[in-house]
C-alpha cells in the first residue's frame, strides 16, 4: 500500500532494459485500443499462433511484416494468407518517441541525454517497421522467449493497454534465473537493447480487471515495435545483423 503513496518512478531493471512507467496518456491509450481493434479485423487479423512447442494462449496481429515461427512474411502465411497490414508511420514515430523517453535523463553536458548502457548509436532514430500486437485474455500467458527473429540490434519499445500484467525479465543465456518480475500496468513503457536486446522475457500471469475503467478494455493488449533489420527481399540489410 505504501507504494501506491507515490508515483512509480522509472527504473533500470538490467543493463539496457528500462520501464517507464505511465508513458502513455489516457488519450493516446484509447487511440491505441480503438485502432488495435481495427486492425484486429480480417483480413489478416487476430489469430491464435502454433508453433513447434504448442499453441500459445495470447492471440496476435501483426503490422508491417508477419511473424510466424521463426521467421517473417508479407504475408500470413499462417493465417488467412491475405498481405498484412501497414505499420502506420504515426505508430513508428511513437516507437521513436518512446526510445528518446527511455534515455538516461539529461545531466551530461549541455543536458543532452546519454544512451544508456550500450544501446546503439542514434537508437532513437531508428526506422521502426514492424508491430506485433499481442491480446491477453485472464487465463493468457507468455512463455520465456527471446525476439531474435529479427536482424537488427535495435531496441525493442513495448506499451501495455489494459489489465497489469507480471512481466518477467531475464537473462541472455537462458530462461532460468536469473530475472525480474516487473508490473506493467495500462500506460506503461518498457525498452530493451544495448547488451539486453536479446534477453528472454515473458508473462506469467495477467491481472484480470485491473484494467482502467475508461479504457473499455477486457483484457490486456501489448503493442511491441521492432526494427527488422530486413531489405524488400526479406534478406538481412547488411551491417544490421545482432552479433
Amino acid at each position: 500500500m505504501d507504494a501506491e503513496l507515490f508515483p512509480r518512478e522509472r527504473a533500470r531493471i538490467a543493463p539496457g532494459a528500462v520501464h517507464v512507467p505511465d508513458w502513455l496518456g489516457e488519450s493516446d491509450q484509447r487511440r491505441l485500443v480503438e485502432a488495435c481493434r481495427e486492425w484486429s479485423r480480417p483480413p489478416a487479423g487476430l489469430r491464435t499462433v502454433r508453433t513447434p512447442g504448442g499453441t500459445m494462449s495470447a492471440r496476435q496481429v501483426c503490422l508491417g511484416l508477419h511473424w510466424y515461427p521463426y521467421g517473417y512474411a508479407r504475408t500470413t502465411v499462417d493465417g488467412d494468407r491475405t498481405p498484412v497490414k501497414p505499420l502506420p508511420h504515426w505508430l513508428a514515430a511513437l516507437g521513436r518517441e518512446a526510445v528518446e523517453a527511455s534515455l538516461a535523463p539529461a545531466g551530461g553536458p549541455g543536458g543532452v541525454p546519454t544512451e544508456p548502457d550500450g544501446f546503439p548509436p542514434g537508437a532513437h532514430d531508428v526506422p521502426y517497421d514492424i508491430a506485433l500486437i499481442n491480446y491477453y485474455d485472464a487465463d493468457a500467458r507468455m512463455g520465456m522467449h527471446r525476439d531474435s527473429d529479427e536482424r537488427s540490434t535495435a531496441p525493442v519499445v513495448s506499451f501495455s493497454l489494459g489489465d497489469t500484467c507480471v512481466f518477467r525479465f531475464g537473462n541472455t543465456g537462458s530462461r532460468n534465473r536469473p530475472y525480474t518480475d516487473v508490473e506493467l500496468r495500462s500506460g506503461d513503457l518498457f525498452v530493451f537493447g544495448g547488451p539486453a536486446r536479446l534477453a528472454y522475457h515473458g508473462v506469467p500471469r495477467v491481472l484480470a480487471g485491473t484494467a482502467p475503467a475508461g479504457l473499455g478494455l477486457t483484457g490486456r493488449l501489448n503493442i511491441t515495435l521492432r526494427v527488422s533489420g530486413l531489405g524488400p527481399d526479406l534478406e538481412p540489410i547488411m551491417g544490421d545483423s545482432p552479433s
